[in-house]
């Protein structure tokens, strides 16, 4: 015999009402829920008070026995791309489907058909899609967290800059969309970081500067590195090392052996830290421009693209 809803519900924290009904009786369930043993969450369905607030909990319940996906920041949440935001949980149902939500719950229509992938045990929008859909609906004040969660989605290999493009595609009237295209024009010319975002605009695109291709791969002793901007034209590798990354000595060893790897098949490389590039791009320039025609006399104006093992990708152009 169950003596408390605690031992019925478990881990999930929530039940549906016909799992209820199946262990207790109706009027047990009453008791519990005009006690404060038991949350309603919506008509069927049922949560401890302790799992009741719990973002996630709202999210599983929402969607359960329902067309219907989590989408916009509580997909990004469940692909760990952002912070749930204190308020509702978001989910979206078909056009055709009821629009009404719990309390709690904000829903969205759609007329495309539900593409859903799973994201921490839930039915999600896939990460493309749920960026795109955030950044339409967010405030301004926020989209530099939906911009983040691009990024690291990106680099986390979540998405392609080719995904976000095509789900952007779709959206035509997106609010802001012109700011997220160009974040997502980045991501397709390689940059995989707001240092590098940084660095491709105020220094590698400037007036004067020449090509670069962004993380491009190149092959050496069987292992192959993606450099952050390479220059082929003079075969210089420019490096952008973000404090947190390239701080430690061990990662700073590892940046010399690599160095060192890459100069065995022609590439100098030039690192410049997150303060430097921030607060002295012009210097940075300055810098890359007296190597890079020191190099390209060296090596002879005709050697472009002379680099061993390097595979082609889209260049960054100033």
């Amino acid at each position: 015999m169950v003596h408390n809803p605690t031992e019925l519900v478990g881990e999930a924290g929530w039940i549906t009402g016909p799992e209820l009904l199946d262990a207790v009786s109706r009027s047990t369930v009453q008791r519990w829920i005009s006690t404060g043993a038991l949350i309603r969450l919506a008509p069927a369905l049922f949560a401890l008070p302790a799992s009741a607030p719990d973002w996630r909990v709202r999210a599983a319940a929402a969607v359960h026995g329902r067309d219907a996906i989590t989408s916009h920041v509580t997909a990004l949440a469940l692909w760990d791309l952002l912070e749930h935001p204190p308020g509702p949980v978001h989910v979206t149902v078909p056009r055709g489907s009821s629009g009404r939500g719990s309390p709690g719950v904000v829903v969205h229509r759609t007329p495309a058909r539900l593409t859903s992938m799973q994201a921490g045990g839930v039915a999600s929008s896939p990460p493309a899609r749920a960026i795109v859909e955030s950044w339409g609906t967010t405030t301004r004040a926020h989209r530099a967290e939906i911009r983040a969660a691009a990024i690291t989605a990106v680099r986390r290999r979540l998405c392609t800059p080719r995904e976000l493009s095509r789900e952007l595609d779709r959206h035509i009237r997106l609010p802001g969309r012109a700011e997220l295209r160009s974040l997502v024009d980045l991501l397709l010319a390689g940059c995989r970081s707001e240092l590098e975002i940084w660095g491709c605009l105020r220094v590698l695109r400037a007036p004067g500067m020449p090509a670069f291709t962004l993380q491009l791969p190149v092959t050496v002793a069987g292992r192959t590195f993606l450099l952050d901007a390479a220059c082929e034209e003079s075969m210089l590798a420019v490096e952008m090392d973000g404090a947190a990354w390239h701080g430690s000595q061990t990662q700073r060893e590892a940046d010399i052996r690599r160095d060192g790897l890459v100069a065995t098949i022609g590439w100098q490389t030039l690192r410049y830290s997150y303060r430097r590039l921030t607060e002295s791009p012009a210097g940075c320039r300055r810098e890359f421009l007296a190597v890079h025609t020191a190099r390209v006399q060296l090596l002879g104006t005709d050697r472009v693209g002379a680099a061993a093992g390097v595979s082609r990708r889209r260049p960054c152009a100033a």
